[in-house]
């Protein structure tokens, strides 16, 4: 094989740092659904801010496209009888209900066949909910799951493999009482109407459509009053939501127990209200304690991941060699160079996480070279992500970003690689590259 062949083969897939099986599901798919973690949303329509930015089906369109599999709705009275949705009570531009429901059925299975979980914030009145029934179930057809795959309630929640190319609909659930097919009271617990997300947010309807009732099977929304009457209390079908600061108490407080309880149940987790953005928390901490719905934003990315694993201590030392062609920062001056270091991240448990980097290199961003060896022990590598940052040393100010790469641990290979650097976002900063050697030994 000549150089510049060798070169090549460095490059491709082949040598990359991330195990190209593990660029497809590989994982054993036949668990419950709340066995595994679920690349989620929160406010998916929102392309901007959620005080005055633009809502649009475009936005579910990127994070479908991107392995999302929950995505939020927030269903409020429309004119003309039609629902809408936006961040309500503030100055976001408004969407049709039915556009998006529209949109994921066009899109809802093009990025994976797995399902799809509609999260409904309903703050519609009793006719417009009917409306939102007959829209999903006449635009999904049968892609919208409205009875259990047996015919009956089970004791555990089905599993993706089976769950395939369904459309699961996130909500609060009636009583079975057809003596009542219009309309059912429902009463919502006050001290989770409080929470922070509902600073902001109106309360959800205190009217239950039974149409709208019907289309939830698997993903039923109640409150959540303890982790000792949820263990006596609460059906595998029945969830609950908690804000990140109710989650971080509970992990706080009893970690064991609430790990247990997402066992059995499925935990969705989202922002304080706070966090005009829409930006998100550390997610890593609630994977930590097994909730599985952990909000990512409408940027979320990647597939449903087991989250139960067995666990086996690792050594891993990485040495930093060199980088490649790395992008200038200040593309309209010439003498814009980047004096680079790169830092290595591991995110995990709390006793896993750790940072190390290298020395910088003074105005060399063609092809830096640091022979660093940086060395990290994991305990629970099923747990752990790896992130590679490379940024521009500033003495007088903070650094700079220039480039990222992050996988799980279990995905990381051995030997000689290169690592293809990404922006924040995950868009290719080809062809800047880190390339480096890998080793990884059971302690």
């Amino acid at each position: 094989m000549m150089l510049d062949g060798f070169m090549m083969y460095l490059l491709s897939s082949a040598g990359s740092i991330l195990n190209q099986a593990h660029t497809e599901v590989y994982q054993d798919m036949s668990q419950p659904l709340c066995h595994y973690f679920i690349s989620s949303s929160h406010n998916t329509y929102l392309t901007d801010n959620q005080i005055g930015g633009t809502s649009s089906t475009e936005a579910y369109i990127r994070a479908l496209m991107k392995g999302c599999r929950c995505v939020e709705l927030d269903c409020w009275e429309g004119s003309n009888g039609e629902p809408i949705i936006y961040h309500g009570h503030t100055l976001t531009t408004k969407i049709l209900f039915r556009d998006v429901i529209e949109c994921i059925r066009d899109y809802a299975f093009k990025h994976s066949s797995y399902p799809v979980i509609l999260s409904l914030e309903n703050h519609c009145g009793v006719e417009q909910q009917s409306i939102m029934a007959r829209h999903m179930k006449t635009i999904l057809g049968d892609m919208l799951l409205t009875e259990p795959l047996d015919g009956n309630m089970p004791k555990q929640l089905p599993s993706p493999e089976r769950l395939k190319w369904k459309i699961l609909v996130k909500g609060k659930k009636l009583p079975e009482d057809k003596s009542d097919p219009e309309r059912v009271s429902y009463i919502s617990n006050p001290e989770e109407d409080m929470d922070e997300e509902d600073d902001e947010k109106a309360k959800d309807a205190a009217q239950i459509s039974r149409e709208l009732s019907d289309v939830v099977v698997y993903c039923s929304s109640i409150p959540f009053r303890s982790l000792s009457h949820a263990q006596r209390h609460q059906k595998p079908t029945e969830m609950s939501s908690f804000s990140e600061r109710k989650a971080r108490k509970l992990i706080k407080e009893s970690a064991n127990t609430f790990v247990r309880y997402n066992t059995q149940h499925l935990s969705r987790i989202y922002p304080l209200g706070l966090k005009m953005n829409s930006s998100n928390y550390n997610p890593q901490e609630m994977w930590n304690a097994g909730c599985q719905l952990g909000k990512k934003g409408e940027k979320a990315k990647g597939r449903i991941l087991p989250g139960m694993a067995s666990r086996a201590c690792l050594c891993i030392s990485i040495d930093v060699i060199t980088a490649q062609q790395l992008p200038k920062l200040n593309k309209e001056k010439n003498s814009s160079i980047v004096d680079p270091f790169v830092r290595i991240e591991i995110y995990g448990v709390p006793i896993d996480c750790c940072k190390k980097q290298t020395e910088y290199r003074l105005n060399n961003g063609f092809n830096p070279c640091w022979n660093e060896t940086l060395t990290f022990q994991v305990r629970v590598p099923e747990l752990a992500l790896v992130r590679f940052v490379v940024e521009d040393y500033d003495t007088t100010s903070a650094n700079d970003f220039v480039g990222q790469f992050t996988l799980p641990l279990p995905s990381l290979r051995e030997g000689y690689r290169h690592i293809h650097l990404l922006s924040r976002d995950g868009a290719s900063l080809s062809p800047a590259t880190l390339f480096v050697h890998v080793k990884r030994k059971k302690m």
